[in-house]
């Protein structure tokens, strides 16, 4: 029995390799992020915790990417990329196989065209713009979790002119997860995102804009319920240090709802953010970065701090010490995450504070 498992290795092997052979390369990558957070008031109960967490500075995943060349400056490209906790071994983005990305496509000198699950408008900017790193655990994440969207069924375009990116996304179902919600014939709107962002940069300077529409209704309820959101960002390099400022509008209608808006009418929301980067020495960088939203007509408006100190041992082993708090007024709700999405994972006016410290290595 073993030395059939073997053989099949051994064929499965070589199978790749002349996979990897035939085309102009076939890569397989990953990251895996783990440590332990200190959290105070979460919910249910207002208590505090200990705990091992996974991701504190970015999604654990591993994937596989390809290229080939078709000759006449055109390439075929493919992405499967799959999230998983570290803690645990479970599969994140709700336990697809690959729900970080799968996507195949084109690429030529006029950009690429893109097929498949990918990140939506918002995200395409957000890891340029926020000072902690979107996808760190205290972060622009927790504020508005549309920063880190991706959708399912997405054609994408992705063109670069000189110091300028642009990209632009349409999904046909954002959630196929979502029943009656997502490629309903008779109904293409259900489900249905589309947004669309740039980034430009000359010398030190950048600056960075998306616009993100999705819409959450379904056949039984609120089918026109819709977010949208408008970012505008830029950040300033110094020799050692980068500036960060960054503001998101966010309006829903028709029944759709906006993360931490906490009256059912008052469905606005403006958020703020600045923050620098400091490369104190060559393997020690430090971040910092202010939070504030303002959801209109109240006075439940949410602050957000955070520091972060990362450590990198080689180009592929870092160690990092993370601290965040979060201000809540008014009956405001921001947590710093707590492994979800802020809002929610604190007691309503309660204010957080949370810190961890882990390993992430990439391969």
């Amino acid at each position: 029995m073993k030395l059939k498992a073997n053989v099949l290795l051994a064929a499965i092997a070589g199978a790749c390799s002349t996979s990897a052979v035939a085309q102009s390369s076939v890569t397989l990558y990953g990251l895996v992020d783990t440590g332990f957070e200190y959290i105070n008031h979460l919910t249910p109960g207002d208590h505090s915790v200990f705990r091992m967490t996974p991701g504190n500075l970015a999604g654990s995943r591993w994937g596989i990417r390809g290229v080939e060349d078709l000759g006449s400056n055109l390439k075929g490209v493919f992405v499967l990329e799959s999230g998983f906790e570290s803690d645990t071994g479970r599969s994140s983005q709700g336990g697809r196989l690959f729900g970080r990305s799968a996507y195949v496509g084109l690429q030529g000198p006029w950009g690429s065209l893109l097929l498949g699950r990918q990140t939506n408008a918002l995200y395409g900017i957000a890891g340029d713009v926020d000072p902690m790193g979107i996808m760190a655990r205290y972060s622009l994440l927790a504020n508005d979790g549309a920063f880190v969207g991706r959708a399912d069924n997405t054609v994408k375009y992705v063109g670069k002119f000189g110091g300028l990116q642009a990209t632009a996304m349409y999904s046909f179902g954002a959630e196929s997860g979502t029943v009656n919600g997502s490629e309903v014939p008779g109904n293409s709107k259900l489900g249905r995102e589309y947004g669309a962002n740039f980034t430009y940069t000359t010398g030190p300077f950048s600056i960075a804009a998306a616009y993100d529409e999705l819409n959450t209704g379904t056949t039984t309820v609120n089918p026109d319920a819709t977010a949208r959101r408008a970012a505008l960002a830029s950040t300033y390099a110094f020799q050692k240090a980068k500036v960060y400022l960054g503001y998101r509008w966010a309006k829903a209608y028709d029944g759709a709802l906006l993360p931490g808006a906490p009256v059912a009418g008052n469905q606005r929301s403006n958020l703020w953010w600045t923050g620098v980067r400091w490369e104190v020495t060559q393997p020690l960088q430090v971040s910092a970065a202010v939070y504030y939203q303002d959801f209109a007509d109240t006075k439940a408006d949410p602050w957000m701090f955070a520091v972060n100190a990362d450590y990198s041992f080689s180009k592929r082993t870092d160690a990092y010490l993370s601290v965040g708090y979060t201000k809540n007024r008014n009956g405001s709700n921001l947590g710093l995450g707590g492994g979800s999405f802020g809002f929610g994972t604190v007691l309503a006016g309660a204010n957080q504070f949370g810190t961890t410290i882990g390993l992430r290595h990439r391969f």
